[in-house]
């Protein structure tokens, strides 16, 4: 099952030309070899992404250094200076964000005082959020990957302030607790080698009167922009001298949060995420590490 989530699609079609192949060895003996290219020219070239980014020397937080732990699903993958992220049409808003915090990607000369937040051109017009969406909603446009956290280039803090990278929030959850969450993150580049921070949006059911479970969620804006009931956080946190890595999961409703609130109260099991994302990480971690501390 491990297996299947990176190379699933290689083992499906390396399947099929083995058993043809087999089928063509029998029938034809000594023409395999041709019967084989013909065979291979009739079939479609089907694309399989990998991941070798962590083989890379690259700069401070870097895309290319991200995808360490693996790809958390395979839709509509965007890379930024900064950033890789999935986004979902349907929402207006990424499924994921991951990006890297180091000591290094955390100190620079950028000022997000010359940034602005911008439309997603590489978005079809259809499926993309706006400015005016946001304008008079009662909501933020709150950060998935943090402005703060790539001051190593100017560039890579500009990236975060495309629309693309932001979901409606809660101005008091974006503002203290969900500020205080990115600050932690940050802080926790004293204690490991490298943090990776995974960040997306939920829409989790609720019981109604009537005993059933219903996702209801708000649209903002002409473009319907979904506004998350709820915001998670998973941190991989990477261990010197190769120890392995820990896990932190944080599931945060997107509502007023009382900042007397202990952020460990949010901690939750990252299979909880998961199971609610339709996401997956541990396997991908698994694939990486020996060792996986979960903090729970």
């Amino acid at each position: 099952m491990k297996q299947w989530c990176r190379t699933g699609a290689t083992l499906l079609l390396g399947a099929g030309l083995g058993a043809a192949g087999s089928r063509l060895l029998r029938l034809r003996g000594g023409e395999e070899e041709e019967d084989r290219a013909a065979l291979l020219h009739r079939l479609p070239v089907i694309p399989v992404p990998t991941v070798q980014a962590s083989e890379l020397t690259v700069s401070p937080g870097t895309s290319a250094a991200v995808m360490k732990y693996g790809f958390p699903s395979l839709t509509n993958i965007k890379t930024r200076e900064s950033y890789v992220s999935s986004y979902d049409p349907r929402t207006r808003t990424a499924s994921w964000v991951i990006e890297r915090l180091n000591p290094d990607s955390l100190n620079g000369s950028s000022n997000r005082k010359y940034c602005d937040f911008k439309e997603d051109e590489s978005v079809h017009t259809f499926h993309r959020s706006t400015n005016d969406d946001y304008r008079g909603s009662g909501f933020d446009r709150g950060h998935l990957a943090a402005a703060a956290n790539h001051k190593w280039s100017q560039k890579a803090m500009d990236d975060t302030f495309y629309l693309s990278n932001v979901a409606p929030q809660n101005p008091q959850l974006n503002q203290v607790t969900w500020n205080n969450l990115e600050k932690l993150c940050r802080s926790l580049t004293r204690r490991y080698v490298n943090v990776y921070v995974c960040s997306g949006p939920l829409y989790l059911p609720r019981q109604e009167a009537d005993g059933k479970l219903y996702v209801h969620y708000q649209v903002i804006g002409r473009n319907h922009v979904a506004v998350p009931t709820h915001f998670f956080k998973v941190l991989i946190l990477e261990q010197a001298g190769g120890k392995g890595v820990e896990l932190r999961s944080y599931v945060l409703p997107n509502e007023p949060v009382d900042e007397k609130l202990p952020l460990e109260r949010f901690l939750v099991p990252i299979e909880t995420i998961e199971r609610a994302s339709g996401l997956l990480f541990v396997p991908n971690i698994m694939k990486r590490t020996s060792s996986v501390n979960a903090i729970k």
